[in-house]
């Protein structure tokens, strides 16, 4: 069962808080990678706004808790933290926060690269910009994070 730290928030997230909470009274841990995504001030070259993030509740948990047991298994992490924003944020608003702890700093990367990438692909959100000129549009699914994530499947 995976100990993971999972949220789901409208609410900005505290990085320094949430780095001391995954090693409180740890000393075994010997690495942490860190992920911060943030949203952009434009895109393709448009002038961005806002980015509204949506998602299906429940499933989205579900599929998070997924992803996160399996970089455990894959890494024999110490703990690890997934938190993703909904709602509307403006550019330089802080979305997704990636925690993995390990005892050596490569797996701790690494895990932290695989959950990034799968989050990216396999969780349920979907993302709206909206543009300075009015216009808006969902965020399609890009080739190049399909084949960032298919790196990590086993075969």
């Amino acid at each position: 069962m995976s100990m993971a730290t999972i949220r789901i928030q409208d609410a900005d997230f505290d990085i320094g808080a949430e780095i001391a909470a995954l090693t409180a009274g740890r000393a075994d841990i010997g690495g942490i990678g860190c992920f911060v995504g943030t949203v952009r001030d434009s895109a393709g070259g448009h002038p961005i706004t806002a980015m509204t993030l949506e998602h299906y509740p429940g499933m989205t948990e579900r599929a998070l808790a997924a992803i996160a047991a399996e970089a455990e298994a894959r890494w024999s992490l110490l703990g690890c933290t997934l938190i993703h924003r909904v709602g509307t944020l403006t550019p330089g608003a802080n979305i997704v926060l990636v925690l993995a702890a390990a005892p050596h700093r490569q797996a701790a990367l690494d895990a932290t690269a695989f959950l990034i990438d799968w989050l990216k692909t396999r969780a349920p959100f979907w993302k709206k910009e909206r543009f300075a000129d009015g216009g808006e549009h969902w965020v399609e699914a890009r080739d190049a994070d399909d084949a960032a994530a298919a790196r990590w499947e086993r075969t």
